[in-house]
């Protein structure tokens, strides 16, 4: 029987282990500096930011399932949508995403509360669903707007209309 303990363990492994592969998997040989495949996904015109938004709702969802507050998800939460939000400007957006590590940073507020006396929280679910379903809004309608500049960008520079 698995205990409640061993179950956090691996939860939290898997976690660093996505967050690593998002935010620090490829290293820039000769210097400190690192970064994943968030940014390189944001360069797809609005796809790319969905599947890191993907990724980043599972970390949120799988710390809420090890019971985490409504106001340590929040943070984690603002967290995404300031990444979504300023990875969608072409270029720039890419340049933040490789230095913000929303995923990380995600990862290191759940290790802090992990470190706290162990409380008997429950996750709300509905808060969660609630939660999770304005990521995808806010997300797909930043994914529609970068496809509709990038779509009119395009339209302005060939000529057509």
């Amino acid at each position: 029987m698995i205990t409640k303990s061993q179950r956090t363990a691996s939860t939290l492994k898997r976690l660093r282990r996505i967050s690593h592969v998002l935010d620090n998997a490829i290293a820039i040989p000769g210097t400190k500096f690192r970064f994943g495949i968030d940014p390189i996904l944001g360069l797809i015109p609005g796809g790319g930011d969905t599947v890191s938004a993907f990724f980043a709702a599972y970390i949120i969802w799988e710390s809420a399932m090890l019971g985490l507050p409504k106001e340590v998800l929040i943070r984690m939460f603002s967290n995404i949508l300031f990444d979504t939000f300023a990875g969608s400007v072409p270029i720039a957006g890419d340049i933040f995403d490789v230095a913000w590590k929303a995923n990380v940073r995600n990862v290191a507020l759940l290790e802090e509360y992990l470190q706290l006396p162990e409380s008997n929280e429950k996750p709300d679910k509905w808060f969660l669903v609630l939660l999770l379903i304005g990521l995808i809004m806010f997300v797909a309608v930043v994914g529609t707007i970068s496809i509709l500049i990038i779509s009119f960008l395009f339209n302005l520079i060939t000529g057509n209309k």
